[in-house]
């Protein structure tokens, strides 16, 4: 699924008890993927410490590319860790950023700081890049350039605009088909969740935990399917809706990302007084359109048309620290048309480099993958424009994104059905109001997993909303992962309720000056929260 504010929510409220984790029967079977034998012998560890992780080792594991064929072609798996400390070891926590195709490497430092020392040190905190992506090999780059600016103008509203569109999705598909064909038919997010029991083997336990964001979400919920006598906790955040892999998620996410530029444009009018745009969010509104059509016809330092120019406010959506940096953009842009900021912003939030089209080569593959797509291109023209009549700021960009799933020439599977009614207590943590995985899939979630716990941070708008400055959530987390107890509430969907970080501030002159490099994560460093980490790693689509 598609990318510092400290202040501390309040209490929890809903909760009427604590239930423990437990472990799930032994002897439950996996319905529909066979086990391999995998040799438990120990990964070969070696140091690979930075300055902000001076412990972090890194280590390879070779899995099957075919799992149906454990003795067949190997690819190999990128891992690291962060060693317990505890005397009293829980085992290895796995943790996934999402995507798909996000590199996690970096995770297992993030997680192993960002929680409190008690939570982590009883784990080993093991980070991986899934087949695929980042420092596992093959690493996936089916069309360099693909995202080179300036591109076609997302809203097909001539003939020779929807051709361009279609044209360029049809040739990273093919590019894709031409460059990896034996490698695309594996691809996937049910080998992805087999390799992750390829990883629990070589690690020695017999039980995984589990930590994931966005797609990892549906990642883990998967692994658990195949496997629920291997789980013995899993935290979901940001969760995705199992019934609506793919295709329809994205048509529900484009009106989700509506309502969040609605909530930026209305924040940009609260601060008139800053950025000089209208203190009506109307008038914000009419602005940014203009914006958007002017750079249809003259895009900034020739980099940032119409296309780049919703790349770059789309992050906007996932978490609102970004809010003043793009606030800013647009002001300089409207005010004089000054383009500089308007292109750093694309620099650091919307293009993509290597790394991002390595990102995007395995979430495509993935997606188009894991299930159906319409083939028929009318399809998408009646869909598109119908969700465009009502939510017009991302609609087209995110079907071209997806439009190569059209073309794929690989067929899809079917989509699993995650409906688990035998493992431990899982933790879902979920924002009422997040654009990428809207709130409806974390309530499907919760009922497709019997006995699991949902966590709500009320009001709340960011994408990935654990360790991100929110104590209220972190302390469910924390909890969880501690003890095994999950929150119990009395009435509605949510077992606990959490209140929402407070909206940001606009920058003072003098601090955007510390907004020029990067941060240590990756990320661009927009706000020195740690929410401003997390997305670095989670990507612009997070």
């Amino acid at each position: 699924m598609r990318a510092t504010a400290v202040s501390l929510c309040g209490a929890a409220v809903l909760v009427t008890g604590l239930v423990a984790a437990v472990p799930s029967a032994a002897g439950t079977t996996a319905p529909a993927a066979p086990r391999a034998a995998h040799t438990p012998h120990h990964l070969a560890w070696k140091k690979c410490a930075t300055k902000d992780h001076p412990t972090l080792q890194c280590a390879s594991v070779q899995v099957p590319l075919d799992h149906d064929r454990p003795h067949g072609r190997k690819i190999t798996l990128a891992l690291s860790r962060i060693p317990h400390t505890a005397k009293h070891y829980r085992g290895p926590l796995l943790v996934n950023p999402g995507g798909p195709g996000g590199s996690g490497l970096a995770m297992a430092g993030f997680v192993a700081d960002a929680l409190p020392k008690k939570a982590a040190a009883g784990y080993d905190v093991i980070g991986f890049d899934p087949r695929g992506v980042g420092r596992s090999k093959p690493a996936l780059n089916c069309r360099p350039g693909h995202f080179a600016p300036v591109r076609p103008a997302s809203v097909p509203y001539t003939p020779s605009l929807e051709k361009a569109g279609v044209d360029r999705a049809r040739a990273f598909a093919q590019a894709c088909a031409t460059k990896y064909a034996d490698v695309l038919p594996f691809i996937d997010t049910v080998s992805a969740a087999r390799d992750l029991d390829v990883i629990r083997a070589r690690l020695g336990a017999q039980r995984i935990s589990y930590f994931g964001y966005s797609y990892g979400t549906y990642l883990g919920a998967v692994y658990a399917k195949l496997f629920p006598d291997r789980v013995r906790r899993m935290a979901l955040d940001s969760v995705v809706d199992p019934h609506q892999v793919w295709y329809d998620a994205n048509l529900t996410q484009d009106h989700a990302f509506e309502a969040r530029h609605q909530a930026f444009l209305a924040w940009t009018a609260k601060h008139h007084a800053k950025y000089r745009l209208g203190s009506d969010p109307a008038r914000v509104q009419a602005r940014w359109n203009a914006m958007r059509a002017a750079l249809t016809h003259s895009p900034a330092g020739k980099k940032v048309g119409a296309a780049e120019l919703e790349d770059t406010f789309l992050p906007g959506g996932y978490f609102d620290g970004y809010w003043p940096m793009l606030a800013e953009a647009f002001s300089a842009y409207a005010h004089g048309g000054k383009t500089a900021p308007l292109v750093r912003a694309y620099e650091r939030l919307g293009a993509q480099d290597a790394a991002g089209e390595n990102s995007y080569s395995v979430y495509a593959a993935v997606n188009c993958r894991d299930a159906g797509w319409p083939r028929d291109w009318a399809r998408w023209g009646r869909d598109n424009w119908r969700v465009h009549a009502k939510s017009p700021f991302m609609a087209w960009n995110n079907a071209w994104y997806n439009a190569p799933c059209a073309f794929w020439q690989v067929p899809s599977r079917d989509p699993v059905d995650v409906s688990n009614p035998d493992l431990p207590p899982v933790l879902l943590l979920q924002a009422t109001d997040d654009a990428a995985t809207p709130y409806g899939g974390a309530v499907t979630m919760h009922h497709k997993l019997r006995g699991s716990s949902l966590v709500v941070e009320q009001g709340g708008g960011n994408h990935g909303v654990t360790l991100s400055g929110n104590a209220c959530l972190d302390r469910h987390l924390a909890r969880y992962l501690t003890s095994g107890e999950v929150p119990r509430g009395s009435a509605g969907e949510a077992d606990a309720v959490c209140e929402r970080l407070p909206e940001p501030k606009p920058r003072s002159a003098a601090r955007g000056v510390r907004d020029n490099g990067p941060a240590a994560s990756g990320g661009p460093d927009v706000t020195g929260s740690p929410g401003a980490d997390l997305h670095g790693m989670m990507g612009s689509r997070g």
